[in-house]
């Protein structure tokens, strides 16, 4: 793991190899189809299935091959482990009458309801009932609460989505900005607000996949919050501080309070 975290480091800093990476992950998305690593694992369910034929209970018409499940290690989205469970854990503990998320993951969202009657915004319909869960549909550029009306609010890896066309919406070169303006908005005073967001030490976009953003410019569209908390997740490691040099792309976690 730490292997490929330099080696992702070292492509960050060239412009070529840089490129020529996006390339390889497009193509990569589009052609997920290994043939070594699945004439492995597919040589090694065959062994396990002509084992398996001895036992009495095995029946033909019942296999259910699970191949891609043999990997060396836990599948783990890093980032979103981490924020989600930075966010989760705060939000416990402040222990509001009410949470409204934006667009987040929807299982981690399910998870806080169970201990916070939770309100889930997003532009797709849930497709589940859930007690203390509640569905509203909604933009996040134009969200349908009144100013000052919502005492805890997140929103983790969404903000920068907004306005690039990924997930259906309309092209907007402020989407982001609007989606901050609108979070603030609806946020009563003093009331914490929750946002991870990708960082980078210049403000970039990845069309059209998201956009990052300096700690400084987000800190800029928070100028009426005060910052209780920032945590960064470099290299598959949640630590304290905003890196400037090397390029170094990371995800940022914020909490605010306004003011």
């Amino acid at each position: 793991m730490k292997i490929k975290y330099k080696i992702k480091s070292k492509i960050e800093n060239s412009k070529i190899l840089l490129s020529t990476y996006f390339i390889y992950l497009s193509i990569k998305e589009n052609f997920k189809f290994k043939i070594i690593t699945y004439l492995k694992k597919n040589s090694k369910y065959l062994k396990d299935l002509i084992l398996t034929k001895k036992n009495k209970e095995f029946k033909i018409k019942y296999l259910f091959p699970c191949i891609n499940d043999n990997t060396k290690e836990t599948p783990l989205a890093i980032d979103y482990f981490y924020q989600d469970t930075w966010a989760a854990k705060k939000i416990f503990e402040l222990n509001p009458k009410e949470h409204y998320d934006v667009g987040s993951n929807a299982k981690t969202i399910g998870i806080i309801s169970q201990f916070t009657k939770t309100y889930m915004v997003d532009i797709r319909p849930l497709p589940i009932k859930l007690k203390n869960l509640n569905f509203i549909k909604g933009d996040i550029t134009t969200l349908p609460f009144k100013n000052n009306s919502i005492k805890s609010i997140s929103s983790l890896c969404v903000i920068e989505h907004i306005g690039l066309g990924r997930y259906g919406d309309k092209l907007d070169e402020l989407g982001s900005e609007k989606a901050i303006k609108e979070i603030i908005r609806v946020t009563s005073k003093k009331g914490n607000i929750f946002i991870s967001v990708p960082v980078h030490n210049e403000n970039t976009i990845y069309f059209n996949a998201h956009r990052a953003f300096t700690k400084e410019y987000i800190l800029t569209k928070f100028h009426n919050c005060k910052l209780v908390e920032e945590k960064y997740i470099y290299n598959g490691k949640l630590q304290d501080k905003y890196r400037t040099k090397n390029r170094n792309y990371g995800t940022g976690l914020f909490w605010f309070t306004k003011n």
